[in-house]
This record gives C-alpha cells, structure tokens and sequence, in this order.
C-alpha cells in the first residue's frame, strides 16, 4: 500500500497577507535528486517566490532549496528557475486569469505527499492597504474574543 501522508516543508504566510487567493492549484516541480533530498529535509523557502508562465509553460522563480550536504558536485544552484508540472488546459486557463488585470500567481506551501514532492500554488489578487488592516483588526477582535471565553470559564 502507499502512504498518502501530507508533510507540510514550507507555508507562506506572507501571501495570505498581501493577497486574496481566489483559485489554488496543485502541482508538481522539476526538481534534481539532491534537491528532493534536502527538501525532505525541511530546508526550502517560497518566501519569496513568484510564479510566471512562459512559453506554455509554469515556472517558479525565487524559491530557495538549501544544497544537499552530501550532495557535492551535484548540487544545483539553490535559487535556480524550477518548471511546474501542470496539465495543459490548466496553464491555458491560468494564461488567461493572469492577463487579466491585477492577477497574479504565487505559491502557497510547499509539501511532500507521500513519496512526491508537491507545490500548491494560488490565484490571487493585490490587497490594497486598508484591506491588509482589516484583516489585522478581525484578526485581533477573533483572539481578544477567544481570550475572553476563555477567562470566563476559569
């Protein structure tokens, strides 16, 4: 039988924060052994990564992999550019989103999905800045509020 588990490697944080993700989409990387290996070991970062797609294909720039330390001569360059492993209407309908105005890809998590590695990348849309400080005051108003219930049981 074979594990479906979801280890999650990488989450960015700063995406849900400067962005309305509308879609989000599941796919694989193009990645080297050595580069599978020292993900397996937790050092990758999307922090600042974007996604483009170029020539009828998608690609991720930015994202970081640490090498492999074992890895020697056949470490790749850690911020090299990585294709995405889509299906071909997907990128045909992520073409068309993107050309619209204000749209733009960005990648979400990165996570391993039992032997695979897996990238979940989102549609998304530019906040403005009193959109991001909405998000902060609801977000304050949800923790003071569990606090609250908390205290009150005590």
């Amino acid at each position: 039988m074979k594990k479906t588990g979801i280890k999650l490697i990488a989450n960015n944080k700063k995406a849900y924060h400067d962005y309305f993700i509308d879609e989000k989409y599941e796919c694989g990387i193009a990645l080297a052994g050595t580069e599978v290996k020292s993900i397996r070991q937790g050092k990758c970062s999307i922090k600042e990564a974007f996604v483009r797609v170029d020539k009828g294909e998608a690609l991720i720039y930015g994202m970081h992999i640490s090498p492999y330390e074992q890895g020697n001569i056949f470490n790749k360059d850690p911020l090299r550019i990585r294709k995405l492993l889509l299906h071909k209407s997907e990128i045909r309908k992520l073409i068309g989103r993107t050309k619209e105005k204000g749209y733009t890809l960005v990648p979400l998590q990165v996570y391993l999905k039992g032997s695979l590695v897996k990238v979940e990348i989102g549609l998304a849309r530019g906040k403005k800045l009193y959109d991001k400080r909405d998000d902060i005051a609801k977000k304050d108003m949800k923790r003071e509020a569990e606090r609250d219930f908390k205290q009150s049981f005590k």
